[in-house]
């Protein structure tokens, strides 16, 4: 590693094999020295999860000038945790997830491990940022956000960030490729609804699948980051690490 450079720790909740993480690693490996720490496999859903009662591995995957990949039979976070007490030769100068394969807007950036990843970084107050794309698929196309990494990576490796805040970049899908520009945004209200269908066992027991689907509650709002996506712009959202409802301290509310 080359003390010269910055250094960026990158995981994700796809697992270290996943495309996303592949190519964002080849897209910021010529602005900073790399430390991909990752999950042994997908970790979609484990939000901020570590793990208290399950041993840790880390496993060298491959190495090269400038780039050590990592994996770990841990969550995005316990990535993060043991890359820096156990990898990092330095303080990193920055914490990225991702690409996730799929939209972290709105309520699914509570559950995301790749908001994990990035929230883990911020509360060590490392500017971090997370980067998704609206697109399950394995095999995603990730070179229409090239510019627009690139260019918040230097950014943020050039100003930082707030104490306390992390950015949630959201890309939407657009098969022409071309987004419409970019967009601050707030997080939208919405909401899951019919999350779990239930299947019966030829063995005479229910059991059950997390499903469902995400409502919009507020369509309309031009403000906010769903509304961008689906308008073809790249949504970022600053995202606080403290949650206290501030408002809500102004007011006269007690128990009697």
């Amino acid at each position: 590693m080359n003390q010269d450079k910055p250094l960026i720790l990158i995981s994700n909740d796809d697992g270290y094999q996943a495309k996303g993480i592949n190519c964002l690693v080849e897209m910021l490996a010529p602005l900073a020295d790399i430390i991909v720490c990752a999950p042994e496999g997908a970790r979609s859903g484990f939000s901020c999860a570590f793990s208290a009662t399950t041993p840790l591995r880390l496993n060298k995957r491959s190495q090269r000038p400038g780039v050590e990949i990592w994996s770990s039979n841990g969550t995005p976070v316990d990535c993060v945790k043991l890359a820096l007490d156990k990898l990092c030769p330095r303080r990193p100068d920055m914490v990225v997830g991702g690409i996730n394969h799929g939209d972290n807007g709105s309520v699914n950036s509570h559950y995301s491990g790749t908001m994990g990843v990035v929230l883990e970084g911020t509360m060590k107050y490392i500017p971090s940022v997370a980067f998704s794309l609206c697109d399950h698929d394995d095999d995603a196309d990730f070179e229409p956000l090239r510019p627009y990494i690139l260019a918040a990576t230097r950014k943020v490796l050039a100003e930082g960030l707030p104490k306390g805040v992390c950015l949630n970049v959201n890309f939407p899908l657009l098969k022409e490729g071309t987004f419409r520009g970019v967009r601050l945004c707030r997080m939208a209200q919405g909401r899951w609804v019919n999350e779990i269908t239930t299947c019966h066992h030829p063995r005479g027991y229910d059991y059950y699948w997390m499903v469902g689907h995400y409502v919009n509650d507020e369509p309309e709002a031009d403000d906010t980051d769903n509304w961008a996506l689906t308008h073809g712009y790249v949504a970022i959202t600053p995202t606080h690490i403290d949650v206290t409802a501030y408002d809500f301290l102004k007011t006269n509310w007690e128990l009697t």
